[in-house]
């Protein structure tokens, strides 16, 4: 089985870019396409590595493969470069939810850090509002597509500022203008959860739902102080939750496994783990088990119970996309439609929605699959 150069691949005749997908963790800077850097980055004098956009890409792809987070987050100083202004945000917003609607996305979450884009001058509420226009904009243009996408703005604060009570204060004011959750991102080794449990406490006070990158360049403890100091929902990657499972013994596909007391928690509690295959690789947060994708726990986990979802997190970064990443683990574990159904289910019982929209949800999946 062959992966075409759109990401897309066949399964059981079924073309994953058709099927219906939920996307949880996908950051606007991290998606910004190649040739709107260019552009922008024209109108502003900024000097870029490429000019071309193809080439651009790949720069974006190779200096993104370091093996370690610290080195992936430094390309995005371009990203945020030129996204500083309304018109930028906008734009960039637009064509943010246009590519996930062209690549069968039904609901999707899109994560950034308004507290990045104020050089220009724009306030934290005006970067707000600009982003939700290119939404709303992004989502009319898709209906007139014939396709059908909602987005919702997780507001993000950078975890090595001290601006978390802030950003947690704009979120729960703009919740129903936009705002479905909050994040912490940024390097997250050296910087836990603990650090901003002012925001947190906040966030519970006023019973606004709280993702947390967590397990990704840091383990066991970073976890835990998502879920304790965070009271996170779901974990922003959580990969490294694997650290807490002793595998016994293995026989075949027989694998008798031992959890901690974490592992167990976070599974029998049914805590989302928002996977992402290519970037878990790229920034080496599955090092401990190797340097592919058939090294990835993703299948372990899934195997164990654990409610996975799949993410592109960064799609310029990674060159990817939601479809790419389905088709990578296809092709490497060999799942089929009712894995990759099991999935988005998975990813829409996490959605930072009304149960009942959840629900509906669950229902266009279903009718999408069935199909």
């Amino acid at each position: 089985m062959s992966i075409d150069a759109s990401g897309d691949v066949a399964v059981q005749g079924v073309s994953l870019r058709s099927l219906p997908k939920v996307s949880l963790h996908d950051h606007l800077d991290g998606a910004v396409r190649p040739a709107t850097i260019i552009e922008l980055a024209d109108a502003i004098g900024l000097d870029l590595p490429a000019s071309d956009p193809s080439a651009l890409g790949s720069w974006f792809a190779k200096k993104s493969d370091s093996g370690s987070l610290v080195e992936y987050l430094k390309t995005f100083e371009l990203t945020t470069a030129v996204m500083q202004t309304r018109e930028g945000l906008t734009r960039v917003a637009r064509e943010f939810v246009q590519d996930l609607a062209a690549d069968g996305v039904i609901y999707g979450e899109v994560r950034w850090a308004p507290e990045q884009h104020q050089s220009g001058g724009l306030s934290l509420e005006d970067a707000v509002e600009a982003v939700q226009q290119g939404i709303e904009e992004g989502e009319d243009a898709a209906d007139r597509d014939g396709r059908s996408i909602r987005v919702g703005q997780l507001l993000t604060a950078m975890r090595h500022t001290d601006r978390a009570r802030e950003i947690a204060e704009l979120a729960v004011d703009f919740r129903g203008r936009g705002a479905v959750g909050f994040d912490i991102a940024g390097p997250e080794d050296g910087f836990p959860p603990s650090d901003h449990r002012a925001a947190f406490d906040y966030l519970a006070e006023n019973f606004f739902p709280v993702t947390v990158h967590a397990g990704e360049a840091a383990g066991l403890a970073s976890i835990r102080s998502a879920l304790l100091d965070g009271r996170a929902l779901r974990l922003g990657h959580g990969v490294r939750i694997a650290e807490d499972l002793e595998v016994v013994t293995q026989e075949g596909d027989e694998v008798q496994v031992r959890f901690g007391d974490l592992a167990r928690w976070v599974r029998d509690r049914e805590i989302p783990l928002e996977l992402s295959p290519s970037s878990n690789l790229q920034t080496g947060a599955v090092a401990a088990w190797g340097k592919t994708l058939a090294d990835h726990p993703f299948d372990l986990l899934y195997q164990l119970g654990f409610a996975v979802t799949v993410n592109v997190d960064n799609r310029t970064m990674s060159a990817t996309s939601l479809t790419r990443e389905l088709a990578l683990l296809v092709q490497t574990f060999e799942y089929d439609l009712d894995d990759l159904e099991a999935f988005q289910f998975n990813a829409a019982a996490a959605a930072f929605l009304p149960v009942e929209e959840r629900e509906e949800l669950v229902e266009m999946i279903a009718e999408g699959f069935d199909a």
